[in-house]
Protein backbone atom coordinates (compact mmCIF):
# COMPACT_ATOMS: atom_id res chain seq x y z
CA UNK A 1 0.00 0.00 0.00
CA UNK A 2 1.48 3.46 -1.04
CA UNK A 3 1.82 6.02 1.96
CA UNK A 4 -0.33 9.31 1.01
CA UNK A 5 0.39 13.05 1.61
CA UNK A 6 -1.38 16.31 1.01
CA UNK A 7 1.04 19.45 -0.50
CA UNK A 8 0.28 21.16 2.98
CA UNK A 9 2.56 18.90 4.95
CA UNK A 10 5.58 18.15 2.72
CA UNK A 11 7.62 20.75 3.81
CA UNK A 12 7.12 19.43 7.33
CA UNK A 13 7.98 15.73 5.67
CA UNK A 14 11.31 16.75 4.36
CA UNK A 15 12.22 18.30 7.41
CA UNK A 16 12.58 15.04 9.18
CA UNK A 17 13.00 12.78 6.04
CA UNK A 18 15.88 14.57 3.94
CA UNK A 19 16.06 11.42 1.68
CA UNK A 20 13.32 12.20 -0.31
CA UNK A 21 12.99 13.89 -4.14
CA UNK A 22 10.04 14.43 -6.05
CA UNK A 23 9.47 12.91 -9.62
CA UNK A 24 6.00 14.88 -11.13
CA UNK A 25 4.62 12.38 -14.01
CA UNK A 26 2.46 14.59 -15.73
CA UNK A 27 2.43 15.58 -19.34
CA UNK A 28 4.75 18.02 -21.24
CA UNK A 29 1.92 19.81 -22.08
CA UNK A 30 0.78 20.06 -18.32
CA UNK A 31 4.28 21.50 -17.46
CA UNK A 32 3.72 23.73 -20.05
CA UNK A 33 0.50 25.50 -19.30
CA UNK A 34 -0.41 24.96 -14.87
CA UNK A 35 3.08 25.46 -14.05
CA UNK A 36 6.49 22.78 -12.64
CA UNK A 37 7.00 22.66 -9.13
CA UNK A 38 10.45 23.90 -8.00
CA UNK A 39 11.21 21.56 -5.59
CA UNK A 40 14.92 22.80 -5.57
CA UNK A 41 13.85 25.89 -3.25
CA UNK A 42 12.85 23.60 -0.34
CA UNK A 43 15.58 21.31 -0.53
CA UNK A 44 13.38 18.38 -2.58
CA UNK A 45 15.32 17.56 -5.65
CA UNK A 46 12.78 17.48 -8.82
CA UNK A 47 12.59 15.47 -11.67
CA UNK A 48 10.14 15.52 -14.86
CA UNK A 49 8.89 12.04 -16.22
CA UNK A 50 5.52 11.67 -18.03
CA UNK A 51 4.25 8.31 -17.13
CA UNK A 52 0.92 9.09 -19.76
CA UNK A 53 0.12 11.27 -22.42
CA UNK A 54 -2.52 13.67 -23.15
CA UNK A 55 -3.88 11.00 -25.59
CA UNK A 56 -4.38 8.57 -22.70
CA UNK A 57 -1.42 6.39 -24.28
CA UNK A 58 1.12 4.90 -21.23
CA UNK A 59 4.57 6.12 -21.75
CA UNK A 60 6.35 2.60 -22.89
CA UNK A 61 9.60 3.87 -22.24
CA UNK A 62 8.75 4.97 -18.37
CA UNK A 63 11.02 2.16 -16.98
CA UNK A 64 13.77 3.25 -19.51
CA UNK A 65 13.77 7.30 -18.86
CA UNK A 66 13.32 6.26 -14.94
CA UNK A 67 16.51 4.24 -15.29
CA UNK A 68 18.27 7.89 -17.04
CA UNK A 69 17.60 9.63 -14.36
CA UNK A 70 19.99 7.79 -11.75
CA UNK A 71 17.28 8.15 -8.79
CA UNK A 72 19.00 6.47 -6.08
CA UNK A 73 16.73 3.76 -4.24
CA UNK A 74 18.21 5.19 -0.98
CA UNK A 75 15.88 8.30 -1.64
CA UNK A 76 12.37 8.29 -1.51
CA UNK A 77 10.43 9.37 -3.93
CA UNK A 78 6.94 11.79 -3.58
CA UNK A 79 5.52 11.10 -6.78
CA UNK A 80 2.84 14.01 -8.38
CA UNK A 81 0.69 14.13 -11.09
CA UNK A 82 -2.27 17.26 -11.42
CA UNK A 83 -4.79 15.88 -9.07
CA UNK A 84 -2.97 12.23 -7.92
CA UNK A 85 -4.30 9.78 -9.57
CA UNK A 86 -1.12 9.45 -11.99
CA UNK A 87 0.99 9.49 -9.56
CA UNK A 88 -0.78 6.52 -7.48
CA UNK A 89 0.13 4.14 -10.41
CA UNK A 90 3.95 6.10 -10.89
CA UNK A 91 4.45 5.49 -7.13
CA UNK A 92 2.78 1.32 -7.80
CA UNK A 93 5.16 0.94 -10.43
CA UNK A 94 8.37 2.06 -8.46
CA UNK A 95 7.81 0.24 -5.66
CA UNK A 96 7.58 -2.95 -7.48
CA UNK A 97 11.18 -2.20 -9.04
CA UNK A 98 12.43 -1.48 -5.35
CA UNK A 99 11.80 2.15 -5.06
CA UNK A 100 10.21 3.73 -1.59
CA UNK A 101 7.48 6.08 -2.38
CA UNK A 102 4.92 8.27 -1.07
CA UNK A 103 1.86 9.86 -2.85
CA UNK A 104 1.27 13.39 -3.25
CA UNK A 105 -2.58 12.53 -2.95
CA UNK A 106 -3.45 16.32 -4.40
CA UNK A 107 -1.00 16.71 -7.11
CA UNK A 108 -0.26 20.21 -8.42
CA UNK A 109 -3.43 21.56 -9.02
CA UNK A 110 -5.38 19.70 -5.97
CA UNK A 111 -8.88 16.92 -5.93
CA UNK A 112 -11.79 17.78 -4.05
CA UNK A 113 -9.82 16.77 -0.90
CA UNK A 114 -7.28 19.05 -0.95
CA UNK A 115 -6.01 22.21 -2.61
CA UNK A 116 -2.59 20.64 -4.15
CA UNK A 117 0.95 21.91 -4.69
CA UNK A 118 0.06 25.40 -6.37
CA UNK A 119 -2.81 26.43 -3.84
CA UNK A 120 -0.50 26.02 -1.18
CA UNK A 121 2.04 28.50 -2.10
CA UNK A 122 4.65 25.72 -2.30
CA UNK A 123 7.35 26.67 -5.14
CA UNK A 124 6.49 26.81 -8.78
CA UNK A 125 8.69 27.90 -12.36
Amino acid sequence: MIKQIPSKKIKDYIKNNPKCVLLDVRTEEEWKTDGQPDGDKIGLKTYFLTIQFADKRFNSNFDEELKKLNINKDNEILTMCMGGVRSQAAAELLTKIDYKCLNISDGFLGNKENAGWKANNLPCK
